[in-house]
């Protein structure tokens, strides 16, 4: 037997070394629901580290759409979207997906990150370009890396970077400019207006990842590209059911070529199963939800200007943050995991980003409210925090 393979990735052992530092915080086992609190070993904790923005996740709705969904169609497809995979919901579902987004159609895929793993894969070939910024999620990362493409990286938010790589490219090429709407560490918000300006000077296209903006900015929750206007400017728009619209699964809505294209020659959507009867569902009640009931987005901004304000006032490092990501930096692992596990301790949990998600010296823990919290909760994870932030020296102040 050849032990090759396991005496090379034996030698990882940076869990092993957390652990035994008692500040190993992955995989916490939830017993409840995922709602503005949780249990965890029998033990009640308010939940900061949710991307469930509209808090939709235990809405009686939702739930009953999904029970009703697998009651009717069963608990899976057993087959491709193409094949044996395709539903009447998952058709009106696109159909739904497309109009809110203005586009001529749309494509769901089983999970938000094949979306973006078999688009940009997909549409760009030999001499093409790929244009991408260096803090866009890992599925556009993987996404490239599959594309023949070549793959051009600016600086994080940087339009004069973006413009410097624009013009290495050749005039009648593809060139496709793919950016987060809110980059999910950061939490700030891509500048949409200067990524399509620069579009139409150089005869690019546009895709950009609505995960974190979806049901959090522009009209009825529509995202980045509509908080400024633009999204009939924008080309591709990707969008995720596992954060806003409590499920699981992602979508791209675009032009009738662009999709056609898509739907025969996307790999990991023509090779996984299809979404389920229960996902599907799901999402579309909670679609329906966010745009039925915009107080659900109005208190979520009101909680997220709260806790800006008062992490700022508190002397935290949050940087360019507009949106419920909030990122309080503390810049070394050991100290991000440390806090992490003392938050716990004192009933929040939050989500620490350390190396590699982030680099060394940009490490933090991310904080994100939900439509559901009160302010009464805010306040209370915001008071546990200031003291735990003292406690490692994290604060201006």
């Amino acid at each position: 037997m050849n032990n090759l393979l396991v005496e090379k990735l034996g030698k990882y052992d940076v869990p092993q070394k957390t652990k035994a530092l008692g500040i190993y915080p992955y995989f916490r086992s939830i017993e409840s629901d995922q709602d503005t609190e949780v249990i965890i070993n029998g033990k009640k904790v308010l939940m900061f580290g949710s991307n469930s923005y509209l808090g939709l996740t235990n809405h009686p709705k939702v739930k009953e759409a999904s029970i009703e969904a697998t009651r009717k169609y069963g608990t899976g497809m057993a087959g491709s979207r193409l094949l044996n995979g395709t539903l009447d919901i998952h058709l009106a579902l696109e159909r739904k997906l497309a109009d809110f987004m203005g586009k001529d159609d749309a494509i769901i895929y089983s999970t938000g990150f094949q979306v973006n793993l078999g688009v940009v894969s997909c549409v760009t070939g030999r001499e093409d370009y790929i244009l991408w910024d260096e803090r866009d999620h890992a599925s556009i990362i993987e996404g490239h890396r599959l594309s023949f493409a070549e793959k051009l990286k600016f600086r994080h938010n940087d339009m004069d970077s973006l413009e410097k790589q624009l013009q290495k490219c050749a005039a009648d090429k593809i060139k496709l400019i793919i950016v987060d709407g809110v980059f999910s560490m950061e939490g700030d918000i891509a500048n949409i207006p200067d990524i399509v300006r620069l579009a139409k000077q150089y005869n690019a296209a546009v895709m950009v990842d609505e995960a974190h903006s979806l049901g959090v900015l522009g009209r009825q929750g529509r995202g980045s590209c509509d908080h400024f206007g633009l999204l009939p400017e924008v080309d591709l728009v990707m969008g995720t059911f596992s954060k806003s619209l409590a499920s699981i699964g992602g979508f791209i809505a675009a032009s009738d070529p662009v999709i056609n294209y898509l739907r025969h020659n996307s790999r990991s959507y023509l090779f996984s199963a299809s979404s389920t009867p229960g996902a599907t569902a799901a999402a579309s009640a909670a679609f329906d939800i966010m745009v039925s009931e915009p107080e659900r987005i109005e208190h979520l901004w009101k909680l997220t200007n709260y806790a800006l304000k008062g992490f700022r006032e508190m002397g935290c490092e949050i940087g360019h943050t507009s949106t419920p990501i909030i990122p309080i930096y503390i810049r070394d692992n050991n100290k991000t995991f440390a806090l992490t596990r003392d938050l716990f301790d004192d009933g929040i949990f939050v989500n620490p980003v350390v190396a590699p998600a982030v680099s060394g010296n940009d490490t933090l823990v991310r904080f994100s409210p939900m439509a559901t919290h009160s302010f009464e909760q805010l306040d209370t994870a915001m008071d546990k925090m200031k003291k735990a932030l003292r406690k490692i020296d994290a604060l201006k102040n």
